[in-house]
């Protein structure tokens, strides 16, 4: 058992970063899409909030895909896992079971989220930017996978500020 906070073992994220990973799962996507029923490619992207709204942006530009909607899942109570609920559902005429719909989230940790979003959308193909080992048999296509005790800081949550050198002053 390590004694180690949840934010030691730390993986840093940029804005340029998550442009550039996010970029990369749209190339990864680009041909999944056409094996939909209608086999015209994705109809649409779905984002899980608040995480997957960034990269979501990004792979519905590349992709052009112009039809964006939101689910609102809670999992975290700030660095603490909690029982995954919706809190806001996307427009369920598009929805339907999923098929052709692609949803994206930044990270898939524990698979929770995922696994509830799945339920309701089981046709759905799930991508994630980031992956954790638990996570990763609910998540189709991701990106990079980091070990499960790593935790990611993503641009949206931090801020720029001094830090002491290594060695102090």
């Amino acid at each position: 058992m390590s004694d180690r906070l949840p934010h030691e073992k730390g993986f840093h994220i940029s804005w340029d970063q998550i442009h550039r990973d996010s970029r990369a799962l749209a190339w990864r996507l680009e041909n999944e899409g056409k094996g939909s029923e209608a086999g015209e490619g994705w109809r649409a992207v779905v984002a899980i909030t608040r995480g997957g709204m960034a990269p979501a942006m990004i792979v519905a530009r590349e992709l052009d895909i112009r039809t964006v909607d939101t689910i609102s899942v809670k999992s975290y109570d700030h660095q603490s896992q909690s029982e995954a609920v919706v809190l806001k559902a996307p427009d369920a005429e598009i929805m339907g079971d999923g098929t052709g719909i692609l949803i994206i989230d930044d990270l898939v940790d524990s698979g929770r989220t995922l696994e509830l979003v799945r339920a309701r959308y089981p046709k759905a193909h799930f991508a994630t930017v980031y992956a954790k080992p638990k996570g990763r048999p609910m998540v189709d296509t991701f990106i990079t996978e980091v070990s499960q005790d790593t935790w990611i800081f993503f641009p949206w949550d931090m801020a720029l500020q001094y830090v002491e050198p290594y060695r102090g002053t």
